[in-house]
């Protein structure tokens, strides 16, 4: 079960950077990460005050501003499915497995941002997952 929760860890962590990706357009990145991680939401206000950068509240659009909550959203349910792999398996195993992310977010920007990847990033990449794996049948 505990491999389970930490590829849903790596698929919305993966999500997280998408979302936030295109829904930081126009908005200012200091602001973003203040609406996106609400568990952090006193620091990251406090960042966003203190920096005096509360006035890009007003470029935000609705498309903006839903984006980031949903990149919110996607990182606490990756959170949340982490700490339970993390409570039932090992962490030498869950970790690496949780950094599967890189797959799942070099995929979806290939889906939904049409980024195009090299043969030879996308060979380190198979290379790197195929050894997260060894890790975690080890």
């Amino acid at each position: 079960m505990w491999f389970v929760f930490a590829l849903g860890s790596a698929l919305f962590a993966a999500l997280t950077s998408i979302l936030a990706k295109v829904g930081i357009d126009g908005v200012n990145s200091t602001l973003a990460t203040a609406i996106r991680t609400v568990v952090v939401l006193a620091f990251a206000w406090a960042i966003v005050l203190g920096k005096k950068e509360g006035g890009d509240w007003k470029k935000m659009t609705r498309r903006d501003a839903v984006l980031l909550v949903l990149s919110g959203i996607t990182t606490g349910a990756s959170w949340l499915c982490y700490y339970r792999a993390l409570q039932t398996g090992r962490a030498s195993v869950v970790v690496p497995i949780d950094k599967c992310s890189m797959l799942f977010a070099v995929a979806l920007s290939g889906i939904f941002l049409k980024e195009k990847q090299p043969r030879r990033s996308l060979l380190a990449l198979a290379l790197v997952v195929a050894g997260t794996f060894m890790i975690a049948l080890a």
